[in-house]
């Protein structure tokens, strides 16, 4: 994703909603409160050696940059995977341009769970790694692909365990699994020409907004997942997330905060970022918000090793992949 980040813009309104409306409930002397009631709801329980393993086989391909053969192996792989767990996987191939010209060939991936009702949500994450680890400490390895461990299998991994728990135990509501490609074919930092808009970041995303896998597609929201398995991740709510969909935002951190979760899912304001949601948003119409790792103390204000070769499997931590599946689940299996 694009490494912009604009607190300014979104510092006084995410603030205002934080104070007004995003904090957590307090219960009375009997724990009684409507989130508590809700619990009595059937959650399946989040695997995260699962989702971890997830993530392990798609390094095991090397690096998902688009067009190479990796990229085409994991390709595969996820279609079968989710095709043992869903009757209904949609792939979508096609080829778009990148900033420098190139012709990329896609598959948006989409597993559709009770694909005959419109009461239903997605939650989508990308599967394709970066062509340059420009932002690594070493100027030489600005031109090396980098494993992406963290920066789009994390969120795939969390993703494909979630569809093998559908599989098993259905929702009262219907579910995409949605695994965007060619979202982070965006140009490097010392791209001679110094473009860097939101339209050469995220084109899976952009193609499907136009073109959804199902006409007049639908649903309720959506949750995007990126860089979600980093040791001690701190998830803020991200601006354009708070801008377009508040209330889903609201939902997901008060679900985090109310099972256990508080010291990954922050009640604090974060940056702007160009992501996948964004074309979600702006073309389709559907509130769809961003789970992401944003870190003030780093020096890009992300995950720290974020477009480095140092995001492998190092840098994931099975705790941070079972927050944020449990978190899902919970909220997936609260939906009427």
């Amino acid at each position: 994703m694009n490494k912009t980040i604009n607190y300014f813009l979104t510092l006084i309104f995410a603030s205002m909603l934080i104070s007004c409306n995003l904090t957590p409930k307090k219960t009375g002397s009997e724990g009684e409160t409507t989130e508590k009631k809700t619990i009595a709801i059937k959650v399946p329980e989040f695997n995260p050696d699962s989702a971890y393993f997830y993530v392990v086989q798609q390094l095991a391909f090397g690096p998902r940059v688009m067009n190479s053969p990796a990229h085409e192996k994991c390709a595969v792989f996820l279609i079968n995977k989710l095709k043992s767990w869903c009757q209904n996987v949609t792939v979508q191939k096609g080829t778009v341009k990148a900033y420098n010209g190139t012709i990329l060939n896609f598959s948006n991936i989409i597993a559709s769970f009770n694909p005959g009702t419109n009461n239903r949500i997605f939650l989508c994450s990308h599967w394709d790694s970066r062509p340059y680890a420009d932002h690594d400490p070493d100027p030489k390895n600005h031109n090396k692909p980098i494993d992406g461990a963290n920066d789009g299998a994390s969120g795939v991994g969390i993703l494909l365990d979630i569809a093998r728990q559908i599989s098993i135990s259905k929702p009262l509501i219907g579910v995409d699994i949605i695994l965007f490609d060619a979202e982070d074919y965006g140009p490097p930092q010392d791209w001679k020409s110094n473009v860097n808009t939101e339209d050469f970041w995220g084109l899976g995303s952009q193609y499907w907004a136009n073109q959804p896998h199902k006409a007049n597609y639908f649903a309720k929201y959506g949750i995007l997942l990126d860089m979600v398995g980093a040791p001690n991740a701190t998830f803020l709510m991200e601006g354009l997330s708070m801008h377009y969909a508040p209330d889903i935002v609201k939902l997901v951190w008060e679900t985090a905060n109310r099972i256990g979760f508080s010291r990954y899912f922050l009640y604090d304001e974060g940056g702007q970022i160009t992501d996948d949601h964004v074309p979600v948003n702006k073309i389709r119409g559907i509130p769809t918000i961003d789970i992401i790792h944003l870190d003030r103390s780093s020096e890009t204000g992300f995950y720290p090793y974020w477009h480095t070769t140092k995001d492998n499997l190092a840098s994931i931590d099975k705790n941070t992949l079972n927050a944020v599946g449990q978190t899902l689940l919970t909220v997936i299996y609260n939906e009427k």
